[in-house]
């Protein structure tokens, strides 16, 4: 009988395990995972409860024990010791008891230890097992152990506790308890030729897979058990049908499957069934309803992953559907790497889902295999987890607890791992920093003493690599947001995807990560939101708590768990001489920003070797599949139906959830869907780009309800319909006119604004450094703007026919100026009673009363704005101003400020791309001398030279020749002829509201597409050839390269990587987007890599790139790990000085932690993080940007020793002899300079 059935046993709150924190990868991927509880009696000593791995719980206090002589037990949270004299029972987990045995290196503390559940086989519970086998045979025989489960192989874990006695081996003593359950029948495919007509494909042993058929089967079966039911009502002459109508519930391997089953279900009508999805990934909410009782007269199913197993009870289930199938965590043989797969479940799993039968009443359990393959090929038990994880966590444990080498340790274990996994396991801690790469200075590539980080590792209940986070936190002064993100990646994940609303969680996680692009910056801000909501008192009552989290699709019974686990780990690191510094009460913009890019660095540290960057595309094809759009505001569809046009108000319906569409242009067979910007907003991606792309990889149809195009034509009648069918269209969703589109040239239309290649402007607004809005202040201007206002002011003005909101191009009043004159606007937002509006003859915008907006009058409403938008030119933000800003840093927006407020500039026109004037800005000085404002913002560091785009040099090509030829600026364009239009408002009048009574079919649109979305790829030697794939939750899951003239790599990192099933695949999960710094991707690769070896040309005199990794051993003449080398070619200089500084700052990290271990005071800790701080961010901002390169790939890529010992001088002696500093310092390569 399990312990947790026990009249006495506390409540316990999930809140993970290692186990779990290990399967975290797992989690995102739709695995479940069920925890372990132990007990643990002894007189003198508290009874505890906490959840595995140390994490924290509801405190159960004072519970009396009915059947044993003990006065009381209390709750031990992690590992805090709160017994008491009189405390006799603790109740806790296997992290918990195995980290205190680990520590104690004994058992003797205790008198009995039962352990529960122990069929699981996770790793933590089979190592517990071998160190308690171990330590029974040395210093604590008189300790009494029990083992337990429900489906325990009895005479496998007798043989391993067997005692040596004089003649053999003496197993260990068997108990059996016999309980009383309900009955459940079973029953199997064979059983159900009734329910099923038709003939099922055969299931084979190799091939686990749910076909079409086998779903149809699970909905007969859930149809035919009314029949089934009213037979039993019947028999026992019970009237009331309704309250006997049992729950079912379905096992289903994973999100994917419950979506389809779920899908399948719902389509069924005049059913009353009552369908909830249950899986970790679902809202609390949606979880909730499970638990709810049902309708009268409605029957629940419930479809689930093995979350239902035995993690989550529904006490109401009478019938059991079971596909027998589970997905998996294994190591790919290859690349080391995770992989979900889905597999047979085993014998002992289906028999634990057959129990949640029968729980109130007699149950009913259908196996949806046949009897033959059950008994034949359905494995007895899954192989164990030792056998197929990752051993890091292991093997730290190993090495604290002194008792050999870990292979011949490991090899004791009850189900013992190759050697080769043990092996690779200490060469990829070797890489992590957490062993020395020598014992006793005799070199062993297979083993070596735990450093610093490697004690704090063996001691935190979270992923390794989430440890070294921490770590690096603290060295680089972010040891809050580490704590925050460790916290947050080792349990479930509290970001919530609605089911079936994936694009709504796309968007809030999009929210809190702001513009990092980065997944663990998102869990911190959102953490940080919920707290400060707490803090000031917000989120009170639970039912307020709950809403918010609804309404930013947050679970936050999660994050509930994470501020658990955060203050455990805060509190736990403290032990290391590591503390949260204290933030000072008022921190400028430019110290936040810089705080976020030394986290996203730290980022990169920490889940080194995680690295990719991105393919490239070719810019001009690009252009020409967008058809000269701006890919910023603009998506593309393809496959649309003949007279597309007629449907627009449904396209603009699809994407309302994405964002405000502001036209449809039509060509062909082809629509492109332009989302609006805000003008006061600096150029970046619309995040409604991002959310359509995100529609189109979760695959949702894009339908259109349409009209037969003969039944069109009909309706055309004697007209020639031949060019109508696939009409170049533009739908304006503002002005809602449908217009052919003028067959004109773009540019020449559009510089009826420019007269000139020199243009003297007044600037009115600045949107961020080098983009802002203004007009032309030459006289031909100034006398269109007077006549345009009297215009204006001369008509009898009229209130707004519609309510005001976004778009809306109306009159407003320019509150600064002291006459009452109105003014071109359009509406940016409404807030209460007041409207912000940006004056589109000008280019700025002012807060107005709603009521004092007037209807624009029709004779002034079509003609063109006047305010011009312009971008400086062949210009970047340095890498001081990316780092101390979101683009730009506030000193760089002041200062471009003052360069420009209040003088009147002369602009020469360089290109016009998208509606915006790519210029150089003059300024005369003092000494009246023209002065380019790029040049000063350059020489003072706030910015640096950079290409233009491919369309910004083709339209310079193009205006250049308008201007020197003097073109005849005249009206005498092409425009669409008259007839196309009468018949466009024709077949609008008619089918629009479908008045013409026509028949209607489905059709799909393909898309959205960007021609400027990117992939990534690996750099790490095991994955260069394999697909990389992002979570689909990621907020990198959709890239677009926004801009494409900046040719450098930029580096993503990965939090985790695991493998698709066939180990064709990597995907990543929880990345991060670093800043597009030239040359970042190898300083930080140079940086973290434990070691590297540069290449040179063949004449020696540079660098051109650097092969990373854990290096050659001599030993065995070989790399030590050669599917985590990574070759990177330089594209921006480096020279010996660059090498010299990562060195320096390689050894002010070592001391720091030195430092901490020797306990050095707060006041020493913070002079060495500020030091550490300011030599990384000099070592990124260089006064003069690195020189961009041509890339030069290395002949011999992954080869290590290519250098002549004769240029290399090894700086590594002048290290502490210990060597167990966190990094080893880099060999120089001399140059022949």
């Amino acid at each position: 009988m399990s312990l947790r059935k026990a009249s006495w046993q506390p409540i316990t709150e999930s809140v993970g395990t290692e186990y779990a924190e290990k399967y975290r990868r797992a989690e995102a991927q739709e695995l479940d995972i069920v925890e372990n509880d132990q007990l643990v009696y002894k007189p003198d000593t508290s009874l505890s409860q906490c959840e595995s791995s140390d994490l924290t719980s509801i405190p159960i206090t004072n519970h009396k024990c009915v059947d044993m002589p003990i006065a009381k037990h209390r709750e031990e949270v992690s590992l805090e010791n709160v017994s008491t004299k009189e405390t006799r029972l603790l109740y806790m987990t296997t992290g918990v008891l195995l980290q205190k045995v680990v520590c104690a290196k004994s058992l003797a503390e205790f008198t009995h230890i039962f352990i529960d559940e122990v069929h699981e086989r996770t790793e933590e519970m089979d190592f517990l097992l071998l160190v308690i086998r171990k330590l029974l045979r040395t210093n604590s025989q008189s300790v009494k152990i029990i083992l337990m489960s429900a489906s325990i192989n009895c005479k496998e874990f007798a043989d391993y506790f067997a005692l040596p006695v004089h003649d053999g081996l003496n197993p260990a003593y068997v108990f059996k308890v016999e309980g009383k359950p309900y009955t459940i029948e079973e029953y199997y495919l064979d059983d159900l030729k009734h329910t099923v007509h038709f003939k099922l494909p055969p299931q084979r042993i190799e091939e686990p897979v749910i076909v079409r058929e086998m779903y149809e089967v699970a909905v007969s079966l859930i149809q035919s058990f009314d029949e089934l039911e009213m037979k039993s009502n019947r028999e026992k002459k019970n009237l009331s049908v309704t309250s006997e109508r049992g729950s079912v519930l379905v096992f289903l391997p994973g999100l994917s499957e419950i979506s389809y089953m779920h899908s399948r279900l719902s389509s069924m009508f005049n059913k009353r069934w009552q369908v909830y999805p249950l899986h970790s990934r679902v809202t609390l909410e949606e979880q909730s309803h499970v638990f709810l009782t049902t309708v009268p007269g409605y029957r629940k199913v419930i479809l689930s992953t093995n979350i239902a197993e035995s993690s989550v009870t529904v006490p109401d289930v009478k019938y059991v559907i079971d596909f027998c199938l589970t997905r998996t965590l294994v190591c790919d043989e290859e690349t080391n790497y995770q992989s979900l797969r889905l597999c047979w479940a085993s014998k002992m799993n289906c028999n634990q889902r057959k129990g949640r039968a029968g729980r109130v009443s007699k149950g009913y359990c259908y196996r949806l295999v046949h009897k033959d393959f059950w008994t034949d090929f359905i494995p007895e038990k899954s192989v164990p987890e030792i056998l197929r994880c990752p051993l890091g966590t292991t093997v730290l444990k190993i090495k604290k607890l002194d008792m050999g080498e870990p292979k011949s340790l490991l090899a004791t274990a009850l189900s013992p791992p190759s050697v080769g996994d043990i092996e690779r396991t200490i060469l990829q801690l070797k890489e992590l920093g957490a062993l020395t790469t020598c014992v006793q200075r005799e070199e062993n590539p297979y083993d070596g003493e735990l450093t610093f980080l490697g004690r704090i590792l063996a001691q935190l209940p979270v992923d390794l690599h989430l440890g070294k986070l921490i770590v690096l936190g603290h060295v680089f002064g972010c040891l809050e947001e580490c704590l925050i993100i460790a916290a947050a990646l080792s349990l479930r994940n509290f970001f919530a995807v609605p089911f079936k609303q994936h694009v709504d969680g796309y968007r809030n996680k999009m929210f809190f990560a702001g513009n990092s692009k980065s997944d663990c910056i998102a869990i911190v801000n959102a953490f940080k939101a919920w707290q400060a909501c707490r803090e000031k008192g917000e989120l009170r009552h639970p039912k307020e708590e709950l809403e918010w989290g609804r309404s930013n699709c947050i679970h936050i019974k999660k994050v509930r768990e994470v501020a658990e686990l955060f203050h455990n780990l805060k509190k736990r690191v403290r032990a290391f001489n590591m503390c949260v510094n204290a933030q000072p009460s008022a921190m400028d913009q430019e110290c936040i920003y810089k705080q976020r890019f030394i986290l996203q660095v730290v980022i990169a540290g920490a889940f080194y070797p995680n690295y990719f960057t991105f393919g490239k595309y070719d810019e001009e094809i690009a252009v020409r599949d967008l058809a000269g759009k701006d890919p910023k505001t603009t998506i593309m569809l393809k496959n649309v139906p003949p007279y597309g046009y007629l449907y627009h108000k449904q396209l603009q319906s699809l994407f309302r959830q994405c964002g405000q569409v502001k036209s449809i242009a039509y060509d062909g067979s082809k629509a492109f869907v332009e989302f609006s910007r805000n003008p006061m907003e600096g150029f970046k991606i619309l995040p409604a780009v991002y959310l359509s792309i995100k529609m189109s990889q979760l695959k949702i149809p894009l339908e259109l309800n349409v009209y037969y195009p003969d039944d069109i034509e009909r309706q055309l009648q004697d007209v020639r319909a031949a060019g109508v069918e696939s009409l170049r269209v533009n739908v304006d969703c503002q002005k809602q006119t449908v217009e052919p589109v003028e067959i004109s040239f773009g540019t020449l239309h559009q510089s009826k604004m420019i007269p000139n290649r020199l243009l003297s402007i007044k600037i009115t607004e600045i949107v961020e450094v080098g983009h802002f809005w203004g007009y032309r202040i030459d006289e031909k201007n100034r006398t269109v703007l007077q006549a345009l206002t009297a215009e204006i002011n001369y008509q009898n003005l009229m209130d707004l026919p519609v309510s005001p909101h976004p778009e809306l191009v109306c009159l407003a009043p320019f509150t600064q100026l002291e006459n009452r004159g109105y003014y071109r606007a359009r509406i940016l937002y409404v807030c209460g009673d007041f409207a912000e509006v940006f004056f589109v003859d000008y280019g700025n915008r002012s807060k107005v009363p709603l009521k004092k907006l007037k209807e624009i009058p029709s004779c002034v409403r079509e003609l063109p704005f006047q305010a011009l938008e312009f971008k400086m030119c062949k210009m970047r933000p340095s890498a001081k101003s990316l780092i101390c800003g979101e683009w730009w840093s506030y000193s760089a927006t002041q200062r471009f400020a003052s360069l420009v407020n209040g003088y009147t500039l002369l602009v020469e026109v360089y290109s016009l791309v998208h509606g915006v004037l790519h210029v150089d800005v003059f300024r005369y000085s003092r000494c009246k001398e023209l002065v380019n404002i790029r040049d000063v913002l350059i020489e003072e560091c706030y910015a640096e030279l950079a290409e233009e785009s491919y369309e910004s040099q083709q339209n310079h090509d193009l205006l250049k020749g308008l201007f020197l030829d003097e073109v005849k600026k005249d009206d005498k364009m092409p425009v669409s002829s008259r007839e196309e239009k009468y018949l466009i408002e024709r077949l609008l009048k008619l089918f629009s509201d479908n008045k013409s009574g026509a028949p209607t079919h489905k059709v799909t649109v393909s898309g959205p597409f960007c021609p400027y979305e990117v992939k990534c790829y690996s750099m790490t030697r095991v994955t260069q050839f394999r697909n990389a794939i992002i979570q689909k939750e990621s907020i990198n899951s959709v890239v677009v390269h926004d801009a494409p003239e900046d040719r450098f790599q930029q580096l993503l990192v990965a939090a985790s990587l695991s493998a698709n099933a066939t180990g064709s695949a990597v995907i990543l999960e929880e990345t991060s987007l670093m800043p597009p710094i030239p040359g970042l991707f190898a300083l930080l690769s140079m940086l973290f890599a434990p070691t590297i070896e540069l290449r040179a040309d063949k004449s020696g005199k540079y660098f051109t790139g650097v092969l990373c990794g854990l290096g050659w051993s001599q030993t065995c003449g070989a790399p030590l790990l050669p599917e985590n080398d990574m070759e990177l070619t330089f594209d921006v200089h480096f020279g010996v000085e660059d090498i010299s500084e990562i060195n320096i700052l390689r050894t002010a990290i070592n001391k720091l932690l030195c430092e901490c271990a020797l306990c050095s005071g707060q006041e020493r800790m913070m002079q060495l993080q500020e030091n550490v701080r300011q030599k990384l961010l000099c070592l990124i901002c260089k006064s003069k940007p690195r020189d961009i390169i041509v890339p030069t790939w290395y002949e011999k890529p992954y080869a290590w020793n290519q250098v002549d010992s004769q240029q290399i001088i090894d700086q590594s002696e002048k290290q502490h002899e210990r060597g167990d500093g966190l990094y080893q310092l880099h060999k120089f390569v001399v140059l022949n300079v």
